[in-house]
């Protein structure tokens, strides 16, 4: 048996590869689709809840999918027949996004709506094959791992294919590349980590038992999981998505408005003030494995808790920073603003390469896609109700208050997060 994580790198790096794709597509979507959007709406909060779409499809199929796939049985086994069937066409519909623009806002809503439908059903059995095959022990820096892989996707995807947005060029079947080069080439680059995942990844086959026992249904299913007969796992699994909720909260509630921030506050470009954002990109390519092998060391439980409390205190001093940096000249403002999102970034990284082995290791084998769901159905949630919160805020009580009410979510969710059975269950 391997006893270091060594011995499990390889797979690791193998399966990274899913992540890299959700790492690739996603800031290139949240970045452009909106363009595309706006040259048919005028209204931005039509453009918003367009844009929603992938976090309503997260919350609906991410659970739905994972748990599905815990039931699949063949010789492919579990997660990759639905990786397979999942991820080519979310490649292929995020290529063709930008084509669709140039043809009609109904046809553009139509790539969009199956590029949600495809993407958010792979994220699911692509996040659950690491633990299927990488041990307990090992999970915090596999994860870390696999963070860093999506980090630097998201890096790629920010700083690199953003510059081929303007490039215009004539190319046969393609036409004009304006706009176009970097959806084409993320598709092309999802394609390529789906075959390296399908060629060099095995599961272990999952035939069918020997004795087929009836399974309950997936809403039972969730119910048992706050019903567990194990204590430990019956409070700790529910306090941990609660905290889960409440970081997620407190997080997506800030990183919509940083840019707006920025650009308002700080009185920059929008081209600058839009690598706001790419300081949390940085810090999770930076600090991701760091933040497992720590883990491994003092414990998960540790590990997300002190990241709570640090978080909370950048949060103020962010909450602080303005007042304290109206003398200081606009590149040092700056600066030092980036420099506290980075260590937030840091931090942050801390808490969600560990937060998902945390509760991995409260399921069994078989239930290792239904808590999956289950982390996707308490973030996403998070991500869909903290924009509109954090937004009123704003209106009401200034930019600043956004910051007070991410220390107060980060608060809310160390709380939560020093229950006992987590301390047991986690580690």
């Amino acid at each position: 048996m391997a006893k270091t994580f060594k011995d499990y790198s390889k797979t690791t790096f193998l399966i990274g590869l899913g992540f890299f794709t959700m790492g690739l597509m996603d800031p290139v979507y949240d970045s452009y689709v909106p363009l595309f959007l706006a040259d048919y709406i005028g209204s931005k909060g039509v453009v918003g809840f367009i844009m929603t779409l992938d976090n309503l499809f997260a919350l609906l199929l991410i659970p739905l999918v994972s748990a599905l796939s815990d039931r699949t049985r063949g010789r492919l086994g579990r997660r990759m027949p639905w990786i397979l069937a999942a991820l080519p066409p979310s490649a292929l519909f995020f290529a063709l996004i930008p084509f669709a623009g140039l043809h009609s806002l109904f046809v553009l809503v139509g790539a969009i709506f199956l590029l949600n439908v495809f993407k958010q059903a792979g994220r699911g059995p692509v996040v659950a094959l690491m633990p299927d095959l990488i041990p307990g022990e090992f999970r915090s820096e596999a994860n870390g791992v696999i963070n860093t892989m999506g980090g630097v996707a998201a890096i790629v995807g920010t700083i690199g294919l953003s510059r081929l947005m303007d490039l215009s060029i004539d190319l046969p079947v393609i036409g004009n590349t304006a706009r176009k080069l970097p959806f084409l080439l993320s598709g092309l680059l999802v394609l390529a980590s789906t075959l390296l995942l399908f060629l060099f990844v095995r599961e272990k086959p999952s035939p069918p038992p020997e004795r087929q026992e009836a399974k309950p249904g997936i809403p039972a299913s969730l119910l048992a999981v706050f019903k567990n007969k194990n204590p430990a796992r019956r409070t700790g699994a529910p306090l941990l998505l609660l905290a889960l909720f409440f970081w997620f909260f407190g997080y997506q509630g800030i990183l919509p408005f940083l840019t707006m921030y920025t650009r308002d506050i700080l009185g920059v470009s929008e081209g600058t003030a839009g690598l706001s954002p790419g300081m949390f990109a940085a810090a999770y390519a930076i600090f991701a494995i760091p933040s497992g092998y720590l883990a491994h060391r003092i414990g998960r439980g540790k590990t997300i808790r002190a990241a709570l409390l640090l978080m909370a205190l950048v949060c103020l001093l962010l909450f602080s920073h303005r007042p304290l940096s109206e003398s200081l000249p606009p590149f040092a403002a700056l600066a030092s603003f980036w420099a506290l999102l980075f260590c937030m970034g840091t931090f942050w990284v801390a808490v969600t390469t560990n937060s998902f082995p945390m509760l991995w290791n409260m399921a069994s084998r078989e239930e290792i896609g239904l808590y999956t769901g289950l982390y996707y159905t308490f973030s996403q949630a998070a991500a869909i109700l903290a924009p509109p919160v954090t937004g009123l805020l704003i209106d009401l009580c200034g930019f600043r208050s956004l910051y007070a009410f991410g220390a107060a979510c980060m608060l809310a969710a160390f709380l939560c997060m020093r229950n006992a059975g987590i301390r047991k269950m986690g580690n």
